[in-house]
């Protein structure tokens, strides 16, 4: 679409629910907020989540680029008064490179995007419109689901797979997150005779760990088991991360549910830091207590009733 042409101005502040004065790591919490909320894996068949994901994606890519911010910020309520800006150069990211589903797309796919967004910043397709060139037919794009380990996810690695009887060896980006989606360039459904071929399409899916959880996006939970006597008097023990044992301080008077910090256990981010691992608390008490044990039970049931008759409130 020409630059210039009417357009529907979308207020991008209000998709996000945040001020124009936020900043961008409100807009970044609050988007991840709304992503997570709005994704298509967690509304499956829901039209109207698939919409605001795309709207909240457009926000966000504006938004959360200060560059874009600024020009949007300038431009206002009166953008159809024919200010112009020259749209950023054209492209595709490079083969194998990655991006994050829940961030939007290059600016060849911008797909149901407003009007406003393509007018503002323009887009590639355009910008090849204008030299007179004709894209040449390809191959069709190619998308396929990806199992991601935890280990994978907090290191990296290669893993081999087969896609349309084609061996490929793709390398996992450390720090890559569930609902990612890897771009291998010319990986898809061969062309046409002397055209290029599409694109191959990897959508991470991160798989169930026996002993951590992924929450709040950067942050990792585990469950911590402890002895009663562990959780009334409290002390030190060893606990498994994924970077190896620690020791964690116990509170005394630790109660079931509680939930341990371990700072920068959890997964990296993309700033370069760390998320936290949560341990959990959970009061165990033995199946088959000894008679030593039962008889150390039994003196503190005495202990307890003639302290005043304590008992929990249920």
């Amino acid at each position: 679409m020409p630059l210039g042409c009417s357009v529907e101005f979308k207020d991008y502040y209000s998709t996000l629910g945040v001020a124009k004065t936020a900043s961008e790591k409100e807009i970044k919490q609050t988007f991840r907020k709304l992503a997570r909320k709005h994704h298509p894996d967690v509304n499956p068949g829901d039209k109207a989540a698939e919409a605001k994901f795309k709207e909240i994606n457009e926000a966000y890519e504006v938004l959360s680029d200060p560059d874009k911010r600024a020009k949007y910020d300038a431009l206002g309520p009166n953008w159809k008064s024919g200010m112009d800006f020259t749209p950023p150069p054209g492209g595709s990211p490079p083969g194998g490179a990655w991006r994050p589903r829940e961030d939007a797309s290059s600016f060849d796919d911008l797909g149901d995007f407003s009007d406003f967004f393509a007018s503002l910043f323009g887009s590639a397709r355009e910008a090849r419109g204008r030299r007179g060139a004709r894209r040449p037919a390809r191959g069709e794009d190619v998308e396929a689901e990806l199992p991601a380990t935890l280990e994978e996810i907090l290191r990296g690695g290669t893993r081999r797979i087969t896609i349309e009887g084609r061996t490929l060896d793709v390398q996992i980006p450390r720090g890559i997150r569930d609902g990612a989606t890897m771009r291998l360039a010319g990986q898809g459904a061969p062309g046409p005779a002397g055209a290029p071929a599409g694109d191959l399409y990897l959508h991470i899916r991160a798989m169930p760990d026996p002993r951590y959880r992924i929450v709040d996006h950067d942050d990792l939970e585990m469950d911590l088991p402890l002895w009663p006597w562990q959780a009334v008097l409290g002390g030190e023990i060893r606990v498994d991360t994924p970077d190896g044992p620690v020791t964690l301080k116990i509170p005394p008077g630790t109660q079931t549910g509680r939930r341990l910090r371990l700072r920068g256990r959890g997964l990296p981010s993309g700033d370069g830091e760390r998320g936290d691992l949560y341990a959990v608390v959970r009061v165990v008490v033995p199946e088959r207590p000894t008679v030593a044990e039962r008889d150390a039970y039994e003196a503190l049931k005495r202990s307890a009733t003639a302290a005043g008759n304590r008992s929990a409130t249920v």
